[in-house]
């Protein structure tokens, strides 16, 4: 399983990782690889029960920096190493986390080790419970959960499915892709709380008969970094994604549509809300004269085909036209030569505050992969060539340089 984002500005954070005793604990091994290949520097507390489910070896032997247990044993820390996370680690997150951890959490015990570093760890925690769906529902654990929330700790809750025992309900560890943006969102900077940001990504789907559109190359990837990147980093995300764009963080208000036209919708509907867009959808500039909902025959034409095309609404250039006053406008331009020509063109017919130039076409750089080569220009006569980046990156930095506009 690979990590959904991978921001080098967070490579070498420091994240403790709690696990109780439950037999999701396994999946804690799953969660441990993630924020190692998410180059995060990993420490792991086990509580004696969960030591019955999972080894303290397995965690050494996928690069754990330490592996605590007992809360009086000898070695690098003792007698103070309930005290070691406090001093180093960045976020604490606690998955699974049982009922009976909630309890202690709760009311301030420090009988074991994962207690006590959590008791004296000074910042919120990351809390993802498991357990029997009995036991999730039941009034004190509810209370215990509602006092955790209070003290402002971030529980990733349980989901709904059948669990080890057999029965069904709400109690299995939730997705580990869910508990990894929680934890993540600890260790970013909420530079952006309180901003409201409108992304468009993807591409979009123009149909024309039954069967058969007219669409591109676009993963949206490019989009769901910079979704991602906001979301992080503090911002209400309002994601309208194109057909086939990237799974979101849970947190992110996501709006899907297939053609240009409900694209142009959507994204219109949602822009008063918004403090500021950036549109990195690759929008189809036509559409094809839709043929109906039958399938096209090849007798019906023989050898050649011509199809007329009807123009879409350009979203970037409509929305960036009715924009109220203090909203900023961050365009797209997808080009495969002369990147700063069409670039700075692109800025100044669009009339937005910043235009990013993406080659695609290239190795390094495109629609499919995982990077992106850039121009930038803002309205200022700010310009700046970066080099490969990861698409993660590049939102990174879009979003530094958005905050200075």
């Amino acid at each position: 399983m690979e990590p959904p984002i991978v921001l080098s500005c967070l490579a070498g954070r420091r994240v403790h990782l709690g696990v109780c005793g439950s037999v999701a604990a396994y999946k804690a091994l799953d969660l441990m690889r993630l924020f190692r290949k998410a180059r995060l520097r990993v420490s792991v507390v086990l509580t004696p029960a969960a030591t019955r489910f999972v080894t303290p070896l397995s965690f050494a032997a996928l690069e754990a920096e330490a592996v605590d247990t007992d809360m009086f044993a000898a070695g690098e820390g003792a007698p103070f190493g309930h005290l070691r996370p406090r001093a180093v680690a960045d976020a604490f997150v606690v998955a699974p986390a049982s009922a009976t951890t909630l309890a202690r959490l709760a009311a301030g015990l420090a009988d074991e080790m994962l207690a006590a570093q959590a008791l004296a760890f000074s910042r919120p925690l990351v809390l993802a419970p498991a357990m029997n769906p009995g036991m999730w529902a039941n009034a004190a654990t509810q209370a215990n959960v509602r006092c955790l929330q209070e003290r402002g700790h971030s529980l990733v809750l349980p989901v709904l499915g059948r669990v080890a025992c057999g029965e069904e309900g709400q109690g299995r560890l939730a997705d580990l892709e869910d508990i990894f943006w929680a934890l993540l969102s600890k260790l970013c900077p909420q530079d952006m709380a309180g901003k409201t940001l409108l992304v468009t990504l993807g591409p979009t789907r123009e149909p024309w008969d039954g069967v058969r559109c007219w669409t591109n190359l676009s993963s949206g990837r490019m989009g769901a970094a910079v979704a991602t990147a906001a979301f992080l980093r503090g911002a209400r995300v309002l994601a309208v994604a194109g057909p086939g764009a990237p799974r979101l963080p849970g947190g992110v208000e996501r709006h899907d549509t297939g053609t240009a036209r409900e694209m142009f919708a959507a994204a219109r509907s949602l822009w008063p809300q918004a403090d500021a867009g950036i549109f990195t959808a690759a929008v189809a500039d036509y559409s094809p004269l839709p043929l109906g909902e039958g399938k096209f025959k090849k007798r019906q034409a023989g050898e050649s085909l011509s199809i007329a095309f009807s123009g879409n609404p350009d979203i970037l250039f409509h929305l960036a036209a009715e924009r109220r006053i203090g909203q900023k406008v961050v365009g797209f331009a997808a080009e495969t030569s002369d990147l700063e020509a069409q670039a700075t063109a692109k800025l100044e017919w669009k009339k937005a505050d910043m235009i990013v130039g993406n080659l695609v076409g290239g190795a390094d750089s495109g629609f499919a992969g995982d990077k992106n080569t850039v121009f930038v220009r803002d309205i200022h006569g700010r310009a700046e060539s970066w080099p490969v980046l990861s698409k993660a990156d590049v939102a990174w930095r879009l979003l530094d340089w958005l905050e200075t506009l």
